[in-house]
Order: C-alpha cells, then sequence, then structure tokens
C-alpha cells in the first residue's frame, strides 16, 4: 500500500523526526532559517523542504522581513495532533498507576513479612 504524501495532513508531516525537532525549536518562539539550520545543525536546503512541508499542512507560519524569513508554530494547527495523542497519555496513566499500585502492595507485603 503506498504511503501518504507527507503533506497530505499534519499526521504525515510530523510523522518525519526532523520535522518534528523543527517544531520543538520553533515552539517557544519565532525564529529565521539560519537559527533553526545551526541549532539543529541540518543543511540549510534540508531545513527549507521541512519548513515548506510544515507550511504547506499548516503547522508553521512564515513571516517575512527584509530578505529573511521568520517561522513560528501554529499552535491550532497542532490541536489535533495533540488530542490525539493524549488519548494515549491518558491510558499510560491508567498503566503506571497500576504498576505503582502492585508495587506498593508488594512493597507492604514484603514489611509484614519481615
Amino acid at each position: 500500500m503506498p504511503r501518504a504524501a507527507t503533506t497530505s495532513d499534519v499526521f504525515n508531516a510530523v510523522a518525519e523526526p526532523r520535522r518534528r525537532e523543527i517544531l520543538s525549536y520553533l515552539a517557544l518562539q519565532e525564529r529565521p532559517v539560519g537559527d533553526i539550520v545551526a541549532a539543529l545543525t541540518l543543511g540549510q536546503p534540508s531545513v527549507s523542504k521541512h519548513l515548506r512541508v510544515l507550511r504547506d499542512v499548516g503547522l508553521v507560519h512564515v513571516r517575512r522581513d527584509g530578505r529573511q524569513m521568520f517561522y513560528r508554530t501554529n499552535a491550532e494547527s497542532i490541536r489535533p495532533l495533540h488530542e490525539w495523542s493524549s488519548t494515549f497519555e491518558r491510558f499510560w496513566q491508567r498503566q503506571l498507576a497500576s504498576v505503582k499500585e502492585r508495587a506498593e502492595q508488594k512493597a507492604k507485603q514484603s514489611e509484614k513479612s519481615q
């Protein structure tokens, strides 16, 4: 089965680890391409290609200031990713609570048998 294009939706776009790195880097503030290249030690053409994919699916906004392009995350477009992943977050919280409960029970049983 052929894979969906990376520009078809946000899920396909963030399937690539470098794009997730770029989004994480842009999460706190708007940055020019040069800063992204330097911080992530990626080639400028590679960063530009990744930014284009992220822009095409709406995950980043771009602003031109003279010759420089500034990128920032579009938090509203990230919402579907957050909502989807929060389903699994709840699952793991329940799993961890269960593990903690069992460990505490075992610790109590050990204390009683000593």
